[in-house]
């Protein structure tokens, strides 16, 4: 075809939505098949469209007899365009949607020319493409095209074209045709699921990405906020080298107070009055607000990009706190006279419906967290060096490996209590300690993280409305192109790429066009980025690409640290149409499920918060956990399956394979140096009852995994629908591996940083490391790691108070051997806290718990 642009979308990910067909594609039954791979999808054109704007003109006409608003709202979009459909097709499997093109305006006869590569895991009796009218109320399906999945089971490219079906089986119009290809590729014919990642000099990174491979950096990994002197164990890794257990908010006040040109500073929250540096001898009543107004002082450029909670206000003088506690205004305040430049934004929807726009702004959240600074490069020079993961800079989050609940209440923690669990916490409560997962990035990725608060920074600072008449251009930014101090990213004195300590390491974003500026204006143009076409916006979904390429990668054991851990809902026994369509959950079982049937061994550990944080019986949070309940149990269902299918049931149970763990710690009495109960006066409340017997959860806010000890994610993003599907809270993430410590570099097992790294944080919660921590894959290790959290359980749930070594606690369900999830005999809810450990669910499905 003369003329014709070429569009490709790679690496798109479910998580688009969910989409019930209300017709029939096929005459009689097809068969239901696992598409476990990818798609490689083209969409081509249609021709001969219904007019579908025939029916706004008269639906117009109608309101306008009533004089409406909405016949206005009409008459205005008409006058302005052809009255003809604006068409665009939806693509999706098991009812979720996995792609969609960009919409063309005014035509019966669009040209696409788009291409997708999409990654399924799903059990499906056919793919459907669905066109659709895009209007000003909403979209209207014009009619689809299914392609059944029994076609495409061969591999064999499946293309030509269709007639376009109506609810009644019959074309939507006489002639309305669409054209396409689909061609199916199982997993087991990709290249990574064979070799593993990171496999030889060739590998490029995760495909279909905004941000690519940067090869020779250099990462530091951090878990907690500080690290004592000594609790950890001494740990070696290959080249009989020590590992280091770094302390990450010393580091990031070093780094801040150093830092000579910019600090730039991106959080969920981000409060003035946090005090970065306690425990060593360099301890200081100094806190994060006096450091940065100084830095500011010295021409050092500050800038905070902090989420605006909706329910945080400050009007005429009256301020509100906001629900989530995040003190943006309070810390806006602390900053309005000084050269410290605060943006407080907020989570904006762009271009929609009212309900939408509502939705995100109330909702979803900013949830990056990133701190970038300049550092010495030698020679006079600086470069950019950046702090990434799951801690923000605010109350709550300063702990350490021991994880005091009540020891530190008069010291470390005496101005910074919280424990949401309480909702009002009386004198002696236990505090709720964190645990978390960060990381530093010198060399080119650090850039990257730069380009995403630059491009985030010029978003939000836009004027809009009548903000335009008087806000001129922000220069807020620093232009570090005009700043020869600053060397650029190719400039950056690399770690040589022979150098065994040296980094690969690649940026991924949760985040849609209307929170960043940068991307494309015209949605065909879209693709060359790697972005997703939403309906009026542009997407970034690569977090999820990441981690479903990351665990087919996976050869041996996969570990997973996370506040939230569900989805692929389309695949539960019930709620699939609730739209928590992430591939994460189902992907780690279908890994099992296939290494089952190669007998091969093959673990997965997955660490998640007892509850997550807030009141357990509240509504929000039972239904959070009765969605990870549904996923727990859809995974040991596929499991559970294999074993029978090759007939290892009796042999094997599912938890030999797949375990859920979290965190809890028990204090004995220690002298007066903690307060007692004094202030509970009702003997059965949750806080007497956790004062009374001394323990709590530590809380995972961790956003992590590691893969085969050679693969680390780190960053902002939760397992769950949120964090994944890129139109609703905004995330940043990183991958990265050292490419002398893999399999396929040495044909062994890997030892370097990332291993050290899993090593340290299992010594951390187990109390200690043995010799099958090293085989993590194996039998042994499974089931002495399980061994030791149900001991744990036992010690967390006794009636007798005693000083826990280990926080490591199987997660109390039980699993029987046909893998049923069910509540543990005698423990139906959470203790002291009550809540149903399985969850509940009623009233209405919304988006705000999954």
């Amino acid at each position: 075809m003369a003329n014709t642009h070429f569009h490709e979308t790679r690496g798109l990910s479910p998580g688009q939505g969910q989409q019930v067909l209300p017709l029939k594609t096929k005459k009689g039954s097809l068969k239901v098949l696992l598409l476990h791979g990818d798609l490689d999808i083209w969409v081509k054109e249609a021709k001969n469209l219904p007019n579908m704007d025939m029916f706004h003109k008269k639906l117009a006409d109608a309101l306008g007899k009533f004089n409406l608003k909405a016949s206005s709202k009409i008459e205005n979009h008409m006058s302005h365009h052809k009255i003809t459909s604006d068409p665009y097709v939806t693509i999706s499997v098991a009812g979720a949607v996995i792609g969609r093109t960009f919409v063309i305006s005014n035509s019966e006869n669009p040209v696409w020319m788009q291409h997708f590569n999409v990654p399924v895991a799903h059990y499906v009796p056919e793919v459907h493409f669905v066109v659709k009218d895009s209007d000003v109320l909403g979209s209207q399906t014009m009619g689809a095209v299914g392609i059944p999945a029994e076609q495409l089971y061969s591999g064999k490219k499946v293309e030509g074209t269709f007639p376009i079906l109506h609810a009644n089986g019959k074309p939507c119009k006489p002639g309305a045709v669409l054209t396409l290809s689909i061609q199916y590729t199982p997993i087991g014919k990709m290249a990574c699921y064979q070799r593993g990642i990171g496999s030889g000099p060739d590998y490029h990174g995760v495909p279909g990405t905004y941000f690519p491979l940067r090869k020779c950096g250099k990462v530091t990994l951090y878990q907690d906020a500080h690290v004592h002197e000594g609790f950890l164990p001494n740990l070696k890794v290959d080249g009989n080298v020590r590992y280091e257990h770094r302390s990450c908010w010393q580091d990031i006040y070093n780094a801040i107070s150093q830092a000579r040109r910019l600090i730039y500073i991106a959080g969920w929250a981000v409060y003035h009055n946090v005090r970065l540096v306690r425990e060593t001898d360099k301890a200081t009543n100094f806190t994060l607000g006096d450091l940065l107004k100084i830095k500011s002082q010295e021409g050092v450029r500050v800038l905070l990009l902090i989420w605006d909670d909706p329910t945080s206000r400050s009007i005429l003088g009256y301020k509100t706190e906001g629900i989530m506690h995040t003190n943006d205004e309070v810390t806006r305040h602390f900053f309005k006279h000084s050269s410290v430049k605060v943006l407080l934004c907020p989570r904006s929807a762009g271009k929609g419906s009212w309900v939408k726009k509502k939705e995100t702004g109330t909702i979803y959240s900013h949830h990056q967290k990133t701190v970038i600074v300049d550092a010495d490069a030698g020679n006079t020079k600086r470069k950019i060096t950046a702090f990434v993961g799951g801690l923000d800079l605010c109350m709550g989050r300063y702990d350490t490996q021991d994880h005091p609940l009540f020891r530190t209440l008069q010291t470390l923690h005496k101005d910074d209590y919280r424990n949401k669990s309480f909702p009002e916490p009386d004198p002696g409560c236990p505090r709720e300690p964190w645990h978390d997962l960060h990381c530093r990035i010198d060399g080119p990725a650090a850039y990257d993280i730069l380009a995403n608060f630059e491009e985030r920074w010029l978003k939000a600072s836009e004027p809009h409305g009548l903000q335009k008449l008087w806000t001129s251009h922000d220069d807020a930014l620093l232009n570090i192109e005009r700043i020869p101090e600053i060397v650029r990213m190719t400039e950056i004195p690399y770690l040589s790429k022979d150098d065994p300590e040296t980094w690969h390491v690649q940026v991924f974003r949760s985040i849609d066009s209307n929170s960043v500026k940068g991307f494309p204006d015209e949605p065909k143009d879209a693709t060359q980025m790697n972005l997703v076409c939403g309906k009026n916006f542009l997407i970034d979904m690569s977090i999820h690409t990441a981690y479903v390429n990351a665990i087919r990668a996976a050869q041996r054991f996969i570990y997973i640290e996370n506040q939230y851990f569900l989805g692929s809902s389309y695949n539960w026994d019930s709620h699939k149409d609730l739209g928590a369509n992430n591939l994460i959950p189902i992907e780690i079982a279908l890994k099992i499920a296939n290494k089952i049937r190669s007998n091969e061994r093959f673990s997965a550990y997955i660490l998640i918060p007892m509850w997550p944080e807030g009141v357990t019986t509240g509504t929000a949070i039972q239904r959070i956990l009765f969605w990870q309940h549904k996923t727990m149990q859809m995974m040991y269902d596929i499991i559970y399956k294999s074993l029978v299918e090759v007939g290892l049931e009796y042999r094997y149970e599912p938890q030999d394979f797949l375990n859920f763990f979290c965190l809890g710690n028990r204090e004995a009495v220690n002298g007066g140096d903690d307060l007692d109960a004094r202030g509970s006066t009702v003997l059965n409340t949750p806080q007497a009852l956790a004062q009374k017997n001394r323990r709590f959860m530590i809380y995972v806010h961790s956003k992590g995994m590691i893969v085969d000890d050679e693969y680390v994610i780190i960053g902002s993003a939760n397992i769950n629908q949120r964090s994944m599907e890129g139109t609703r809270d905004t995330e940043i993430s990183m991958g990265a591996y050292q490419p002398h410590h893999t399999f396929s570099s040495r044909s062994r097992d890997p030892c370097g940083q990332v291993y050290g790294y899993r090593m340290s944080l299992w010594a951390e919660h187990i109390g200690g490391v043995e010799e099958s921590f090293k085989q993590p894959e194996s039998l042994e290790c499974v089931r002495r790691v399980r061994s030791l959290s149900e001991h744990n359980w036992k010690q967390y749930i006794a009636d007798e108070v005693t000083e826990m070594k280990g926080h490591l606690l199987k997660y109390p369900v039980e699993v029987d051997r046909m893998g049923k999830v069910k509540a543990l005999p005698g423990c139906e809810a959470f203790p002291d806290v009550g809540g149903k450990i399985l969850g509940s669910f009623t009233a209405i499905q919304e988006n705000l718990t999954i």
